[in-house]
């Protein structure tokens, strides 16, 4: 039983007063939030010893990581080309691109090294097409020849202007053959 002096309250509902109210709190909380966030961002990161910024003597390593063909790509060029480990460099003046190939059946390779095939490297990135360059002492920069089973080849393109880039996927052609999405490493 209630006294007499006071009067029960009835129940308010959940009103537009108070959802504003929580709405303005919660706006105020998430700009706080932001402006912390933006003045941590803006502090200057502590100095990092000359030991952790100094680069590691060697080989660059290419930021992209490399997707290894798949078994039946690996399978395909073994069957069908008689090729194996193919590999897309770029030299450390990367003016030139170096493609290298090891040789599995011989009989099957004979294309790859056959010096009137004619030899290019596609980068769709930019649609450039490189061709292995002629010198006047030395002919093609290529290798030529009988192949030997287990024996690694290689051949160079010109990469005059950079058109091909560490990372970049590119399409080596050489006569009928085609191998597709090579990492430059």
């Amino acid at each position: 039983m209630h006294s007499l002096n006071t009067v029960p309250q009835p129940k308010r509902p959940f009103g537009l007063a108070r959802i504003g109210a929580l709405f303005s709190a919660a706006i105020v909380a998430g700009s706080l939030a932001a402006a912390v966030q933006a003045a941590g961002a803006d502090a200057s990161p502590p100095q990092a010893s000359a030991k952790t910024t100094a680069a590691a003597p060697g080989k660059k390593v290419s930021p992209f990581r490399q997707a290894n063909p798949t078994y039946k790509a690996k399978e395909l060029y073994q069957s069908v080309w008689g090729v194996d480990h193919l590999s897309v460099e770029q030299t450390a003046s990367g003016n030139l691109i170096r493609f290298k190939y090891r040789v599995v059946d011989p009989k099957l390779a004979r294309p790859l090294n056959a010096k009137e095939a004619p030899a290019s490297l596609i980068n769709p990135r930019n649609r450039a097409m490189l061709q292995i360059p002629v010198m006047d002492n030395v002919g093609q920069l290529r290798q030529t020849g009988t192949p030997k089973a287990g024996e690694e080849y290689w051949m160079t393109f010109s990469n005059k202007g950079n058109m091909v880039k560490r990372g970049d996927r590119v399409t080596v052609r050489i006569g009928p053959f085609q191998a597709d999405g090579l990492l430059v490493l």
